[in-house]
């Protein structure tokens, strides 16, 4: 019994030595993309260009130790130079304005108003996951297992998203890669801003209307459509069967972190009657791709349920039934549910998925198009059985005590915080 508590012993300290070699393999810091062209952005004039070549970022480069103890993730499609083409404010749709700094934990972003109305975002496309780091991390000098975390996001996974929504008739912010240098358009947001790789894509509340869709009203976030709720009550209703849809295309892409502060809504009028059309955000973690020791460990379902792996089969469906869905979604029938799974089905034909990921430099396609590709065809053909489990997850759940992630200081009413219909 001792040679076998001894042995224990001995593995457990080499995987604790083996951890630390692995994250002080790489940098802990947040660091800004490096520009292939040039060695000192301040110096280098932007304007002579139209197009920079560079790497999202070098941070998740690893050696073999650290890909098996924390995973191989995308890591090269991170430090894969790319081409981007260079924007500036003062030109950007005949000119843009800074309205205010935004983002969530790990996103830097900016919102831009043009001169016809329009509202966009600027999302940064590497991100600063020191927010998220927890105490514990920072005291043992861990904190390069939070910040390597990112590897497993695609840097790219929102433009080929978009293109797959296209196939699916799904709204989307439609992205685009852009190079932001330092420029006096910037104002105050220069120094952190500038110099950066960003998505440019649509803003999911705000702004004129942007979307394919007649008789729109306003685009809103969901707290602000709760309210509206209110004063509208049984006159204002979701697209239920597009946000049942959704959900499915969200499932099939391994996009596992959808809560509701990721959801605008196009709010449409016909005589006397609204209804509020689903506008999907935030694809960072489409395909979202974890391996290795620790993060495996970390992942697994009887410790964060949600965060899970792209592979062709899901792991844990009741995992990404999200409080989002019980309040929009619970009152949904199975033929609903049955319905657009086979809709989604016939819209997602092998050959359009495929093809959607063409939209990817020619380089990260062949690192990890093919691969993500089979998934997303493996779940397709699984998708009626996915939409029922789905749905059984769902009935067997309770309605909501407590508020949306968002809604909290609404001050909304209690069948409103229950379900979206129970007012």
């Amino acid at each position: 019994m001792k040679k076998i508590g001894l042995g224990v012993g001995i593995i457990i300290l080499v995987l604790i030595l083996l951890t630390y070699f692995s994250i002080s393999s790489t940098d802990k810091e947040f660091t800004t993309c490096i520009v292939k062209t040039t060695e000192d952005l301040e110096s280098f004039d932007f304007s002579k260009h139209d197009s920079v070549t560079i790497s999202p970022s070098m941070l998740y480069k690893a050696n073999p130790i650290k890909t098996i103890i924390q995973g191989e993730q995308y890591r090269e499609a991170w430090s894969t130079p790319v081409n981007f083409p260079i924007v500036y404010l003062d030109t950007l749709f005949g000119g843009v304005e800074i309205l205010e700094e935004g983002g969530g934990k790990q996103t830097h972003s900016l919102k831009l108003k043009s001169k016809e109305g329009y509202i966009y975002t600027l999302r940064s496309i590497n991100k600063d996951p020191k927010p998220l780091i927890p105490e514990w991390a920072k005291t043992l000098g861990l904190e390069n297992i939070i910040v390597d975390g990112i590897s497993a996001q695609h840097p790219f996974s929102a433009l080929a998203v978009a293109r797959l929504a296209d196939k699916a008739n799904l709204i989307h912010t439609q992205p685009r890669a852009v190079f932001i240098p330092q420029q006096k358009s910037l104002g105050k947001y220069n120094e952190n801003y500038g110099n950066r790789i960003y998505l440019l894509e649509h803003e999911t509340e705000g702004g004129r209307n942007w979307i394919p869709y007649q008789g729109v009203e306003e685009i809103i976030d969901t707290d602000d459509l709760q309210e509206l709720k209110v004063d509208l009550g049984s006159d204002l209703k979701i697209d239920r069967k597009t946000l049942i849809r959704a959900r499915l295309f969200d499932i099939i892409i391994g996009d596992w972190d959808r809560h509701s502060k990721q959801w605008g809504w196009a709010v449409t009028k016909k005589e006397r009657s609204y209804t509020a059309v689903p506008i999907a955000g935030d694809r960072d973690n489409a395909f979202f791709n974890i391996g290795g020791l620790i993060p495996t460990i970390i992942s697994n379902r009887h410790l964060l349920p949600g965060l899970q792996s792209f592979e062709k089969d899901i792991d844990y469906l009741p995992g990404l039934v999200m409080p989002f869905d019980v309040y929009f979604l619970k009152n949904s029938s199975k033929k609903e549910f049955l319905t657009e799974a086979e809709k989604l089905q016939s819209m997602l034909t092998d050959r359009m998925i495929a093809n959607s990921f063409k939209v990817w430099p020619e380089q990260l396609y062949k690192l990890d198009a093919k691969e993500i590709i089979g998934n997303i065809q493996s779940r397709k053909k699984n998708l009626p059985q996915i939409a029922e489990d789905f749905y059984e997850i769902l009935t067997e759940k309770e309605y909501l005590n407590t508020p949306l992630k968002g809604s909290e200081d609404l001050g909304l009413p209690s069948p409103l915080i229950r379900c979206f219909d129970c007012l």
